[in-house]
């Protein structure tokens, strides 16, 4: 599956009409598929990550996609 979906990826990437457009696809790729392999839905973490910006840039190690909901349940507490 993770080769069909870089192969996928690969394909779409030719219509980017810049070399950042490219980098920036290439990081949410990278960042979905990611989420996908944690078992994390990456559009809630995508939300959650917009919505603890400031933390996030304080302590950037605990927002990874297979941490990120613990940290969020001691933000709650």
């Amino acid at each position: 599956m993770a080769l069909k979906r870089a192969v996928l990826h690969r394909k779409n990437a030719l219509f980017y009409r810049t070399r950042h457009g490219t980098q920036v696809g290439d990081l949410f790729m990278s960042l979905i598929h990611t989420c996908q392999l944690c078992g994390t839905n990456s559009f809630d973490y995508l939300i959650e990550l917009q919505r603890h910006a400031q933390e996030l840039a304080a302590n950037p190690a605990e927002w990874m996609p297979w941490n990120y909901d613990k940290t969020i349940e001691r933000a709650r507490v």
